[in-house]
């Protein structure tokens, strides 16, 4: 009897699409999107925020474009960030013709308000016209009146038609540069919608949970209903939706994705709650940690464990690990090996300073691998 590893996550196949430069679907990593909540007219303010998600290492940012002016707007915002801009898009198709014409990578168009098949047709002819991608956001709170008279109620199943039928209308146009989302407030409600769909396409999705709420709540429904998509293999690119700064949203979706291996950016620090056994003040100790080494982008891990009951075991799976002992004086590991001791008052700018150390090292190496790469495709070539 073979047993599947307990790690593995078996990705949906999907087919991919491009957003700008970033790949959706696929074997493509899975993207961590935001949104702005700045007025898309004030571009200088705009512009900053794109910058702040970019600094947080958002793939792909999406803009509301609710008038002429805002769509206006991306002209100028579009060539001042790195990062592909979405095009958000409700009730008024003609904005979607506007952004894309105005440097949108994509356009975001919701079916149950766009219009009709010919509105639909006009977007779709603009996207192909200026290389956009589309996405078709079906939201529970926005379904079509025929499909609520029909179900009686928002439900996976009209959830799910109402999708298929507006990539319908994108296929019957030979279009097929486009994703799916099918987004809910609630959990259950979304992650069936997204299951079922999953099934009738191969179309890349776009998860989240709409309108989850504040920070400590939103992330607890997200994390609960994309954990369990992406876990399923289900999802190709996610937007954590919170009442906050949108730079959370992004901290949050790839800490969703790092804690199922699914990809991986900056420092995991593994730390213990704290009990009666510390050596040292861990709860402050993290914080300072996490606050002082949010700049790192390279992956790695750091354990931060109060006691010796399950210090070294953690330092083995870990690349740094510092361990608490006894009369102020701790154990530092590297790569789970021991490695030096360690004063109090040393705690957090020494494993810092360790950390920042590891990063340039792997980065380094990185380059150089590159550059040998490239150096050997270019002999190659000759």
């Amino acid at each position: 009897m073979s047993l599947r590893p307990y790690r593995d996550i078996y990705r949906r196949k999907s087919r991919q699409i491009f957003v700008g430069k970033v790949p959706v679907g696929g074997d493509a990593p899975i993207s961590v999107q935001s949104m702005t909540n700045t007025l898309t007219t004030d571009v200088a303010a705009t512009i900053e925020q794109i910058r702040q998600l970019e600094i947080a290492g958002a793939d792909i940012v999406r803009v509301s474009c609710p008038d002429e002016g805002s769509s206006a707007a991306l002209r100028e915002i579009v060539p001042e960030v790195t990062v592909p801009i979405v095009a958000d898009i409700h009730f008024h198709y003609k904005r979607g013709l506007e952004a894309a014409a105005n440097g949108a990578a994509c356009l975001r168009i919701n079916p149950g308000n766009i219009g009709g098949r010919d509105r639909v047709k006009e977007v779709v002819k603009a996207a192909r016209d200026h290389g956009c991608s589309i996405r078709i956001g079906v939201n529970a709170g926005s379904l079509e009146k025929e499909l609520l008279e029909r179900y009686g109620e928002p439900c996976p199943e009209a959830m799910v038609e109402s999708a298929l039928n507006h990539a319908k209308l994108l296929e019957d146009e030979d279009f097929h540069e486009f994703k799916i989302s099918v987004k809910a407030s609630d959990v259950f409600l979304s992650v069936a919608a997204y299951q079922q769909l999953a099934e009738a396409t191969d179309c890349p999705l776009h998860l989240g949970i709409t309108e989850a709420g504040g920070l400590r709540s939103g992330t607890i429904k997200s994390s609960i209903g994309i954990g369990s998509l992406l876990w399923a293999g289900i999802g190709d690119t996610i937007r954590v939706s919170l009442s906050t700064d949108p730079v959370e949203e992004i901290k949050v979706g790839f800490d969703i994705l790092k804690s199922l291996n699914l990809r991986h950016r900056g420092v995991n620090v593994i730390s213990c709650p704290s009990c009666a056994r510390q050596q040292f003040e861990v709860i402050r100790t993290v914080e300072r940690l996490e606050q002082r080494l949010a700049h790192i982008t390279t992956p790695m891990t750091l354990s931060v464990i109060g006691c010796v009951v399950n210090g070294p075991g953690e330092a083995l799976m870990t690349d740094i690990g510092f361990t608490g002992g006894g009369r102020g004086t701790h154990q530092v590991y590297v790569a789970g090996v021991q490695h030096h001791r360690l004063k109090d008052e040393d705690i957090v700018d020494h494993l810092v300073e360790m950390v920042e150390q590891k990063a340039a090292e792997i980065e380094a190496a990185k380059a150089e691998a590159e550059a040998a790469g490239e150096v050997r495709t270019a002999d190659a070539a000759e």
